[in-house]
């Protein structure tokens, strides 16, 4: 499993206090990243986490490492639940939203920009950049913000905080299972 890359972009969802994160995997053959999976989601769900590869590219996976009951309650938002299902979201299965997700972005050379909404970004943000992009927004941190500039500061600070905390952790010998919170299991 490679930890040091996870450490570094998904402390916050390790921690729980993000819905989840994405990162890049490379990867010398297609088997090597399957049993990477099969790995991270046995060392994981009993923390509450699942991993899943959303898309793979030339010796590139993206992986989408993310926590099942914080996104459920996430995609009940009105607004976000308003938005996929104009985009053909099957809105009543977590499971099945993430399945199209992942074929949206396989089908697609950019990122679908509802991609916010799996990610645990404020609804009013991932709608104002899907309506906006660049114009109109406030300020960018760990995403465009069009809403509530202030919150979103505290959270983009929370963090860098958690990675530095985790990458100071885990480079003094504690285990990315130790540092990880648990979360429902699924």
């Amino acid at each position: 499993m490679p930890e040091k890359v996870l450490i570094e972009n998904c402390s916050p969802t390790l921690a729980g206090i993000k819905t989840a994160s994405l990162v890049n995997l490379q990867w010398e053959d297609s088997a090597q990243v399957m049993r990477e999976m099969r790995e991270m989601n046995q060392v994981f769900g009993g923390k509450g986490l699942r991993a899943v590869p959303l898309r793979s590219r030339k010796g590139c996976t993206l992986l989408y490492l993310y926590r099942p009951d914080r996104l459920g309650t996430d995609l009940k938002d009105e607004r976000a639940q308003k938005c996929l299902g104009q985009l053909g979201y099957p809105c009543g299965s977590t499971e099945e939203c993430v399945a199209y997700l992942a074929k949206r972005l396989q089908l697609s050379q950019d990122f679908p920009h509802e991609i916010g909404f799996f990610l645990g970004y404020p609804p009013e943000d991932v709608i104002g950049f899907m309506e906006h992009r660049d114009r109109g927004c406030k300020c960018v941190g760990t995403w465009r913000v069009y809403g509530d500039e202030s919150a979103a500061r505290k959270t983009f600070r929370k963090f860098r905080k958690c990675t530095d905390v985790y990458e100071k952790c885990w480079s003094s010998g504690r285990s990315i299972l130790d540092l990880t919170v648990r979360g429902k299991q699924f």
